[in-house]
């Protein structure tokens, strides 16, 4: 039920920024849900109303070279209820850096094949409360997670498929004991891993990007359900099947410059808010190679 992962268009898609280029920008979203799976019985509950989070990240991607890109995030996060006495969380979450790495592309006829291998470490960047679901702004757990991606494209149309293993490290909260299935007396709380998969197709241009994305995230074994009428808690089971759409609309007189927006809307899940997403944001390329070459001359 807490903010389990951002959009991040430019980190699982089939493209790499060209060798000495940055791309920078911002994204808005904004997410809401006001019924969630307790276990899988999907409910209610008037004590929260609905639950809204808004969040504006800063990411940026640099080509150390055509086939090697640097990508981070880093989002501020802000939750509330519409309902009941639990207020509302805020502040930075967690910051991110992503290694994408292009080994193959090869034409082959009309089609190109593309291979990725992607490396992510995230970490927390400030204090917040992580044992305050369902408005924590995040788990406040360390991330490593490994991504291997495959690109077809033909023409317009393309499709990518990945996959990721994501290593979720260990969690301590402001009390000495809690309860899951047995009881802890301790105040270290163990995460389950995840395996999140995702699929887009659709068409590609040199201006435009619309494709439809079905996104699977799945935590392993470790885990366990929401009791009824209990709070959830962070080593809960976490499962949400999405689907979506997103565009990338680049203008034709600021080529530069590049409009994104997007959607996507839980359809299955386990210990989970059915949550509504909507984003949009900005980016803009900086050739810092030619900017470079420029102040030396």
């Amino acid at each position: 039920m807490a903010p389990l992962f951002m959009n991040a268009q430019t980190e699982i898609d089939g493209i790499m920024m060209s060798k000495g280029n940055f791309c920078f920008g911002t994204i808005y979203q904004r997410s809401s849900w006001n019924k969630y799976w307790e276990g899988t019985f999907k409910r209610e509950n008037l004590n929260f109303g609905t639950v809204s989070t808004k969040s504006v990240a800063l990411m940026g991607n640099y080509g150390v070279s055509d086939n090697l890109n640097i990508i981070f995030s880093l989002p501020y996060v802000e939750t509330k209820a519409s309902a009941g006495t639990m207020g509302g969380a805020k502040g930075l979450q967690d910051i991110s850096f992503t290694v994408k790495y292009m080994p193959f592309e090869k034409t082959i006829g009309k089609a190109t094949y593309s291979l990725y291998a992607l490396g992510g470490l995230s970490a927390p960047i400030s204090d917040y409360p992580a044992d305050y679901l369902p408005l924590s702004i995040g788990l406040k757990s360390k991330t490593a997670s490994l991504r291997l991606m495959g690109d077809y494209q033909r023409g317009r149309f393309f499709t990518t498929l990945s996959g990721a293993y994501v290593k979720r490290a260990n969690v301590t909260i402001h009390r000495n004991s809690y309860y899951t299935t047995e009881i802890h007396y301790t105040n270290e709380v163990a995460l389950p891993n995840a395996i999140s998969i995702n699929y887009r197709i659709g068409y590609r241009s040199s201006r435009l990007i619309a494709e439809a994305v079905l996104d699977n995230w799945v935590t392993q074994s470790g885990g366990f359900d929401i009791t009824t009428n209990n709070m959830p808690f962070l080593s809960n089971t976490m499962n949400a099947l999405k689907i979506g759409v997103n565009t990338k609309y680049t203008l034709k007189k600021v080529p530069a410059l590049s409009i994104i927006g997007g959607c996507n809307f839980v359809t299955e899940g386990r210990n989970v808010g059915q949550s509504n997403t909507f984003y949009g944001g900005l980016f803009y390329i900086l050739n810092l190679k030619k900017t470079i070459q420029e102040n030396e001359k």
